[in-house]
């Protein structure tokens, strides 16, 4: 069945770094665009980032844009969100999941993680 583990999450301050990590398994990751999602309490879930299923082409929510980056290892069924000048207003459940044919922003619901937390605080 299609499974994923999120990790990397934490308490950092602001303008710090973040690396998350996905591990996909029970399909054919290579075949599939993907996407980071967070979700802020109280809030409904937000679209951060795709992927294309090579890697070599992305997009980003404009809160996001240029200060994360995503990429992918597809030998290793592994999706990234690298996370920079982290802010209070990222603070969010953050977690990965496989898009809805060629789209970079629409993703199924059906499956996903657990997610991992990232809290940005002083």
């Amino acid at each position: 069945q299609v499974q994923f583990v999120e990790s990397g999450g934490g308490l950092v301050q602001p303008g710090g770094s973040l690396r998350l990590s996905c591990e996909a398994s029970g399909f054919t990751f290579n075949n599939y665009y993907m996407s980071w999602v967070r979700q802020a309490p109280g809030k409904g879930p937000e679209w951060v980032s795709g992927i294309n299923s090579a890697g070599g082409n992305t997009r980003y929510a404009d809160s996001v844009k240029g200060r994360f980056t995503i990429s992918r290892d597809n030998a290793k069924n592994t999706l990234y969100l690298e996370m920079n000048s982290l802010k209070p207003e990222d603070t969010a459940l953050y977690y990965c999941a496989r898009n809805l044919g060629s789209s970079y922003s629409r993703y199924e619901v059906v499956f996903r993680g657990q997610g991992t937390q990232v809290t940005v605080s002083s």
